[in-house]
């Protein structure tokens, strides 16, 4: 049976729902039949609501099913390809096409993918923001307690919101994570996400302040502009590498891959392209034996079209989760009555159809926008680094 749907409708909904922005996408059908997909180029919102009101003007009319199509005609209708921005819009997109084509079928979205290969869907939980020291420490025993098995930090330092020393930041991070090995045991997963904040001789500096077998992953250490920057560090480090939430194609992720360069993909759906380019990424990190950790720090839609494509893929490691952050206690059922909930430490596989996610579009829209902006970090000496 050939089903054909119109597009009729797209609505970008960049709004303030708990405490952050979201930048959530309502696509629309002549059968009745509308998607949901989210954005996750966060504090950009804006910039992305504009390019889907570009698409918008020649998606009306298009057939909504016909998702490879439409994904190859945003990405090449215009002669500047690809982009962040750009990319964080294809990907709402194709996400809310996903939702409709599960919706108009019967399916959940991952028979659209190939099929549900995990009935659950793993999760790592982090220690929060702002934990540093033994505070963190105790933080990590609770989360292990809770039945979780993987757990990452975050840097010592970098809870200022105006000032990051690296060179003062390794030291301690290093001898708060070599603490928490031995009160956590050798059995829990271990992780730190340094988000960008290091130069290659700090990173191998921080590496080298580690005992033998404390990290398990270590999280976007350096810069990802310049591929040859982690082969360098990749040589004076066995450490897995976990990277790649801030790519925004499957070209990003192409020389990491090829050359064997990180152990972890952390894709995030959001932005890398929706999951049209999700499958296509996972396939290159399966042929080379790299697991997929996905980048989940965004809302529900986000939370179920990643649920989505870990029950659809091969080689799934975990699913970042928010959830259990204590500051992140916001209660959002009023904006998505029906969304993914976790079971434990897992995400339990809706085969609702579609994505399984309800958004009360009244709520949403409701709310408005708010201009938020990524702490501007800088060094002492006044010189800017990075957040």
């Amino acid at each position: 049976m050939t089903v054909k749907l119109k597009i009729t409708a797209i609505k970008p909904y960049p709004v303030w729902v708990g405490i952050r922005n979201q930048m959530l996408v309502k696509v629309e059908t002549d059968g009745g039949i509308f998607g949901w997909g989210e954005s996750g180029l966060s504090g950009r919102e804006k910039a992305v609501a504009a390019t889907v009101e570009h698409y918008r003007e020649f998606l009306i009319g298009r057939d909504a099913m016909q998702i490879g199509r439409i994904w190859q005609e945003l990405y090449r209708s215009q002669y500047f390809e690809g982009g962040r921005v750009l990319q964080a819009a294809i990907s709402a997109i194709d996400i809310a096409l996903h939702d409709i084509k599960g919706k108009a079928l019967g399916v959940p979205v991952y028979d659209l993918l190939g099929g549900k290969q995990r009935e659950r869907i793993p999760t790592f939980a982090s220690t929060g923001d702002e934990a540093e020291g033994d505070a963190a420490i105790e933080r990590a025993i609770e989360l292990r307690d809770e039945g979780w098995q993987a757990i990452r930090f975050f840097p010592a330092g970098q809870s200022g919101r105006d000032v990051f020393e690296p060179r003062q930041s390794i030291g301690a991070t290093a001898a708060m994570l070599n603490k928490a090995r031995e009160a956590l045991g050798g059995d829990v997963v271990l992780g730190i996400d340094y988000h960008h904040r290091l130069s290659v001789a700090e990173a191998a500096s921080f590496c080298n302040k580690l005992e033998r077998g404390v990290l398990d992953f270590l999280e976007e250490p350096i810069r990802d502009e310049t591929p040859g920057a982690y082969e360098a560090l990749r040589k004076m480090t066995d450490i897995p590498f976990a990277i790649g939430e801030e790519f925004a194609s499957k070209w990003q992720f192409l020389p990491y891959i090829e050359h064997d360069l990180h152990q972890f993909n952390r894709i995030d759906v959001c932005n890398v392209g929706g999951l049209t380019e999700a499958m296509k990424v996972a396939g290159w990190s399966e042929a080379h034996y790299v697991d997929l950790m996905p980048h989940n720090p965004l809302g529900p839609v986000c939370t179920a079209a990643t649920v989505h494509f870990g029950a659809a893929v091969a080689n799934f490691a975990w699913l970042e989760t928010r959830a259990p952050e204590v500051r992140l206690g916001f209660d959002n059922s009023e904006f998505f009555p029906v969304q993914p909930r976790l079971d434990g430490t897992e995400y339990p596989v809706s085969d609702l159809p579609g994505l399984g996610v309800q958004v009360n579009e009244d709520a949403i829209a409701a709310q408005s926008f708010r201009f938020w902006e990524a702490p501007h970090l800088r060094r002492r000496d006044g010189s800017v680094t990075n957040w």
